[in-house]
């Protein structure tokens, strides 16, 4: 099989030494070319166009945010982004996922080497996954919808522990292509829909930023899970990075439990921790739906919600940026129904009614 090309653009010339010698080391990958900025990146791409683009945000003469859209217009590539793990670079990585990078490989500011060095494995696993990526829906995806004037929650009544309740709950796991795939739903929610719980894979402090980002452009409240918040209709909760969530009850009402704990399926949330809670705890009184992204994590977990009556669905393969995580779940025997993207938003309002 041809190997994948890989194009390291960063202004470090320690960071691009070192992701060169690790890269060479795969036996499926070649490095063609390394650059300190997209101008010269530029240069060496109309030599030799490479399959995946390893890409810092903040360098000098053209800024990664600029060049990535330029990509994206001109000729669609996957992007990796490799992003310093701080607040800053939080939110400059959204305006890179929302530009159309495919993924985001986070890196200290200190210790460099001897982190990119341990991580190797982790790093090639991500090249090769992204290069899998269907760049046109990343490029393609609908603008979000207006956004509708937000209404102040209703105060939570107090109620008794009940053996049975009527409150709905949806539950939503994705990975890779799943930022636009989320904005592109959850924009287009109206605010009497019941409440969500989602996974979205996404390092720690990435999830605070993205939250924040679609509390801005949709009508309903959108923020980062705090763990014992309610599930509540016209809330969706999205999980920490660096931390899982599960469902809980407590008398009539859903709530979350946030803790850390060891990666389960490679990622910490985890997709199938949430399913799994909500199949144990929810059962019929849930829908699971499951998106883009690589790998198969959330297939056992929406298998289980199904096996506990609960409604579930998967993103279809023609708009999924990756179709791996919903492949595997169908594959599994635990989907319901196959639904293309823009239709899930009018799954989740016809549930909530």
């Amino acid at each position: 099989m041809a190997k994948i090309k890989v194009l390291i653009v960063d202004d470090s010339a320690l960071v691009r030494q070192v992701l060169s010698s690790l890269l060479e080391k795969e036996a499926d990958i070649e490095v063609i070319a390394t650059a300190p900025d997209p101008i010269f990146a530029q240069a060496k791409m109309a030599k030799v166009w490479p399959d995946v683009i390893t890409l810092d945000v903040e360098m000098p003469r053209m800024d990664g945010i600029t060049f990535l859209k330029q990509i994206m217009s001109t000729r669609p590539t996957p992007v990796l982004i490799c992003s310093s793990l701080t607040e800053k670079g939080a939110a400059t990585t959204m305006q890179a996922l929302e530009a159309g990078a495919a993924a985001v490989f986070t890196k200290p500011t200190l210790g460099v080497k001897d982190f990119l060095t341990a991580e190797r494995g982790r790093f090639a696993d991500t090249i090769r996954e992204v290069a899998k990526v269907n760049t046109r829906n990343l490029a393609r995806l609908p603008l979000p919808a207006a956004v509708p004037m937000k209404m102040a929650p209703a105060p939570e009544p107090v109620v008794q522990a009940m053996s049975k309740t009527t409150e709905k709950v949806i539950a939503v796991g994705t990975s890779t292509g799943g930022t636009l795939a989320l904005e592109y739903v959850l924009s287009r929610l109206e605010r009497d829909c019941e409440g969500l719980v989602i996974v979205q894979h996404m390092p720690e402090k990435f999830t605070a930023a993205f939250a924040e980002r679609l509390n801005s452009l949709c009508a309903i409240e959108v923020r980062e899970a705090k763990h014992g918040d309610r599930v509540r209709p016209g809330l969706a909760l999205i999980a920490p990075g660096g931390q899982h969530m599960s469902l809980t009850r407590n008398g009539a009402y859903y709530h979350v439990i946030v803790k850390p704990g060891p990666a389960v399926n490679r990622h910490c949330p985890s997709v199938d921790v949430l399913f799994r809670s909500a199949a144990k705890v929810a059962g019929t009184n849930a829908i699971g739906i499951i998106m883009t992204g690589m790998g198969d994590d959330g297939a056992r977990g929406l298998l289980e919600m199904h096996e506990q009556g609960a409604r579930t669905f998967a993103q279809d393969e023609q708009s999924c940026v990756v179709f791996g995580m919903p492949k595997e779940a169908i594959k599994r025997g635990g989907v319901d129904h196959v639904v293309a993207l823009d239709k899930i938003p009018g799954v989740m309002m016809q549930y909530s009614r």
